[in-house]
């Protein structure tokens, strides 16, 4: 791809091109801006070059030579890339014909062997990543040895367009992001804000069953609480800059943890208070590149819902095959599957001392195997601060997703120096465990809404029951449905306004209503409903008492389908 948009448009300059999960791009920076038709002119000179040029050679340069041969060409940006690998690492260059690329490698021996590929689309991406370098053009594509694995790609591709969480949150007005409040702010809309509002409830029922206790801490702390925790030296690049304050340096926080720790410190404490669970919907702040942000998935601002464990030795693996059972329990009733990962010390940022990680380490291990579940090895995949296992959740087109983690940190006990009370009156050092269920609210919603497609299981759905009568005169039935509703807390949205009843199904079918009921002479007369459920064309009259049973049935538990059907 890089060489035919070379022939296509000469003077281009290099950045880089790797392969990616579901296929590859390339970065350029070009005399003039691509458009989406350019595409397939490039496809086009790809396969000519296959053709006349399909012998692909690895050749290895000392470093002088290669960077001569990318300055003559006046490749700044693969010159600078050159200039950052480390001094032992070996440069090659693939080839093909007479045109040569600074590349890793390895691909395949030839470009004339039978596969299939498509070029997707162009992006504006920065080099490398900092949003204070030029802005480059990335071309994205794909490719698959066969025409029926392509096919099917790029109809799984149209899924996730369908499914875009920022679309259907345009579409059914969710929530929405304002440039004049920066980028990377989500701002809740009401129909989305009562989904929020049933995940917390849950949230909160399930904490409160396990003996969690909520706490709050303030947005805005000095900074040398992040000096003690560690999150200053190790963190710093995701905090935003300090504000003074009386004189003195504050930040706004981008973890929970260091304000759970002085709640604990508070006093001195007992083993008879062990373990403690500290329960918060945490607002935090982390810093994203402007080039990252997306929608509500990747943001500079969200809600954490996170707790911390202080507890003893002896409580520690019970403790950690306690938070994953919750989270087992959170992530199947939202409907996903799960893979867990042990992820280990990362190999550069990290505190402590090497048994204190092999403790760590060996305590989620015993605390997984008391949950029963298996774990995947994430190699240097851990916190700066201790290793953790990661869940990552499996979404209903397949993708996955990190969400839930539980933690293992004798660390921070350590750098706060708090203590517990033991039954020989010997004053001993706690165990934290940090968890998040759920992790980031906003992305969480942002995933729910594209596993979904905008089609939230009853108990979630914004609007629960949509009532539509056929004529004027059957209003009043229909808003005393509606009331009666209301008062059992569904969420109702009665359609009585002057307006063609097609119409009004229209609008209820595009908020994804769970079910519509529709009322006329007959159902007015007989206290019945029409009832038509999401997703189905056919309907059925049954007596108000017989729907209302049902819906009651579907709150009580949290089923994840109106019917068999309706996946």
């Amino acid at each position: 791809m890089a060489s035919a948009v070379e022939r296509l448009f000469p003077g281009v300059q290099f950045g880089f091109g790797p392969a990616i999960e579901h296929g590859f791009y390339y970065d350029f920076q070009l005399p003039e801006p691509l458009e989406e038709k350019d595409l397939k002119r490039i496809e086009k000179e790809m396969r000519k070059i296959a053709k006349r040029s399909p012998e692909l050679v690895c050749t290895e340069y000392a470093r002088d030579e290669a960077r001569a041969r990318l300055a003559e060409k006046g490749q700044d940006y693969k010159v600078e890339a050159l200039d950052s690998f480390p001094p032992d690492e070996t440069i090659t260059f693939w080839s093909h014909g007479d045109w040569e690329d600074l590349c890793e490698g390895p691909h395949i021996d030839r470009l004339d062997r039978p596969y299939f590929f498509k070029l997707l689309n162009v992006a504006g991406a920065y080099w490398r990543g900092d949003e204070k370098r030029p802005m480059l053009q990335r071309i994205y594509g794909t490719a698959f040895w066969t025409k029926e694995e392509l096919d099917a790609h790029l109809t799984w591709l149209e899924e996730v367009k369908e499914r875009d969480h920022r679309r259907l949150g345009t579409d059914q007005d969710l929530f929405s992001l304002h440039a004049e409040a920066g980028a990377g702010f989500v701002f809740w809309h009401p129909r989305l804000g009562l989904v929020r509002r049933e995940i917390e409830r849950f949230w909160w029922e399930e904490h409160e069953r396990r003996g969690y206790m909520p706490v709050y801490t303030p947005h805005v702390v000095r900074e040398s609480l992040f000096e003690v925790s560690g999150h200053l030296q190790n963190y710093s690049e995701m905090m935003y800059a300090p504000m003074a304050i009386d004189e003195m340096p504050y930040r706004v926080k981008p973890m929970n943890c260091p304000g759970h720790v002085l709640i604990y410190k508070n006093r001195g404490r007992s083993y008879r208070e062990l373990p403690l669970r500290l329960a918060e919907l945490g607002a935090v702040y982390r810093y994203e590149r402007s080039g990252t942000v997306h929608g509500m998935m990747r943001v500079r601002g969200f809600t954490m819902d996170d707790s911390h464990i202080f507890c003893t030795p002896e409580q520690l693996s019970s403790e950690i095959a306690g938070v994953i059972d919750l989270i087992r329990k959170t992530v199947t009733t939202f409907g996903f599957e799960y893979t867990a990962y042990l992820a280990t010390r990362p190999t550069e940022k990290s505190i402590g001392e090497d048994a204190i990680w092999e403790n760590a380490t060996k305590a989620l291990q015993e605390g997984a195997a008391k949950a029963g579940i298996e774990l995947e090895l994430d190699e240097g995949g851990g916190a700066f601060y201790g290793p953790k296992i990661d869940f990552k959740l499996k979404d209903a087109i397949g993708r996955e997703w990190q969400t839930s983690t539980v933690q293992c940190d004798f660390n921070l006990p350590e750098r706060f120096d708090i203590h517990y009370t033991d039954t020989d009156g010997r004053q001993k050092r706690p165990i934290m465990v940090h968890r998040a269920i759920l992790g980031s609210f906003e992305r969480f919603i942002g995933i729910l809404i594209e596993h979904y497609a905008g089609r939230f299981p009853f108990w979630l759905a914004p609007a629960q029951v949509a009532l539509i009568p056929i004529r004027e005169e059957h209003a009043d039935y229909c808003r005393g449905l509606a009331g009666r509703l209301e008062r059992e807390r569904f969420r109702v949205q009665c359609m009585d306004e002057p307006a063609h009843m097609n119409k009004k199904i229209k609008q209820a079918r595009n908020d994804k209503v769970p079910f519509l009921l529709i009322a006329g002479g007959n159902e007015v007369e007989a206290g019945t409903v029409t009832v038509r459920e999401r997703g189905k064309e056919e309907q059925v009259t049954v007596p108000f008492e017989d729907f209302l049973a049902r819906i009651r049935e579907l709150e009580r538990s949290r089923a994840l389908t109106l019917t068999s059907a309706d996946a």
